[in-house]
């Protein structure tokens, strides 16, 4: 099999021909771990698409996800100038803005004053919002426009930019064929908490309920038309990033009322037109609401966070989502792949294909993002371990 057949395979619950190996990697990762630029990966189309494709090879992943947007083409027309400041570049833009960006983490855009901009609550009408996209070049923008080069995106159909489904074009016309290439989106309530911060955003929950649930109903409305577009740009599998809705941040009970609902809103909405596996990204402690999350209509979940990080016993997982929802991750991303040796990291991927692979639907994979830092010895045994252990039928 291909890696995009054995994902497939995988997210559709049945066996392939092994376990398939697929990991997210920190931005900071693609800065560290390639030779191309950070200014370039993050803003650039084509650099971006060279480093997923470069890592996904040096790897041997089975998938790729697609975390960020395509970009303007004319986005170096927007710099004024490019500086150095104690270890870090800084992009000055033509509107008095500047990026900040680090070698191994996300930049982040500030405003003239020296500031993050995030709108108030009191200042933001449901009626103008659509979507709300934090890794654009400009950050957080209310009303939400994209870039520099113009006023507020118009809502509907036209709201996302051509050049925004780019980068889905540029991989899948190099590895597409053999390599399972997916978008992400982000969910309604994750879209709400980048939009205020995430103290605000639990706050606004609590002093007026029914103007974040119009919020909510609003940013549901494009993440529908993204993921429709990711899809039709050819995206094997789309991933809704909802990082903000673990124990960690909300109980059960809110989960219920701000993230559930409009989850399932949001799948529903992309599968009446295509059909193609939607899972979910939750990390933290999430052991308390996985009957919760597969009520969505999601088809896989992802992380599944083990202890000490989050509360995810795998066996449990496994025996509660077994023909119901594929599952990808639960390997400790920082006290094993990150602060593990290789052998430790070989031995823990084993134990989790014996554990969750039998029956298939099981995708190998960190529980979050691979740490920038994680030493690349310690991920090439993940595909050791794949290839060791992972064929079917598994002993």
């Amino acid at each position: 099999m291909t890696g995009k057949e054995r994902m497939d395979a995988a997210m559709r619950l049945r066996e392939p021909d092994r376990v398939p190996l697929m990991c997210q990697l920190a931005l900071g990762h693609y800065f560290l771990n390639t030779d191309l630029d950070e200014i370039e990966i993050w803003h650039s189309t084509e650099v971006f698409g060279d480093a997923l494709i470069t890592l996904q090879r040096r790897y041997g992943f089975d998938g790729i996800l697609i975390n960020l947007p395509g970009r303007d083409p004319n986005w170096r027309s927007y710099i004024a100038r490019i500086e150095e400041k104690d270890g870090e570049r800084v992009i000055r833009w033509i509107n008095g803005w500047y990026t900040v960006a680090p070698p191994d983490d996300n930049p982040h855009v500030y405003r003239e004053d020296g500031r993050r901009y995030f709108p108030a609550f009191v200042q933001v009408d449901p009626v103008r919002l659509f979507y709300m996209e934090p890794h654009d070049l400009s950050g957080i923008t209310y009303p939400y426009s994209w870039g520099f080069s113009g006023g507020p995106a118009p809502k509907g159909k036209d709201f996302f930019p051509p050049w925004h489904f780019d980068l889905i074009r540029y991989v899948l016309a190099r590895v597409g064929n053999e390599v399972s290439v997916h978008g992400e989106i982000f969910s309604p309530f994750t879209q709400f908490m980048e939009m205020l911060g995430a103290a605000n955003g639990l706050l606004a929950l609590v002093d007026d309920p029914g103007k974040s649930k119009a919020c909510l109903e609003a940013l549901s409305e494009g993440a529908i038309v993204l993921g429709r577009g990711q899809a039709a740009a050819g995206a094997h599998a789309i991933l809704i990033s909802s990082a903000f809705a673990s124990a960690g941040f909300i109980s059960r009970r809110h989960y219920t009322e701000f993230v559930l609902p409009y989850e399932h809103r949001v799948i529903r909405g992309i599968k009446e037109h295509y059909d193609l596996p939607i899972y979910t990204h939750t990390c933290g402690a999430i052991g308390d609401r996985l009957d919760l999350m597969m009520e969505t209509g999601t088809n896989g979940i992802d992380t599944l966070d083990p202890p000490p990080l989050g509360t995810v016993d795998l066996a449990g997982a496994k025996r509660l989502l077994a023909g119901r929802c594929f599952i990808k991750g639960n390997m400790d991303p920082v006290n094993v792949l990150l602060q593990g040796t290789p052998e430790t990291v070989y031995e823990d991927a084993r134990r989790r294909i014996a554990v969750a692979g039998p029956g298939g639907g099981y995708i190998l994979s960190s529980a979050c993002s691979v740490s920038p830092h994680a030493p690349p010895a310690n991920i090439l045994k993940l595909r050791e371990a794949a290839e060791d252990f992972g064929w079917y039928p598994l002993a």
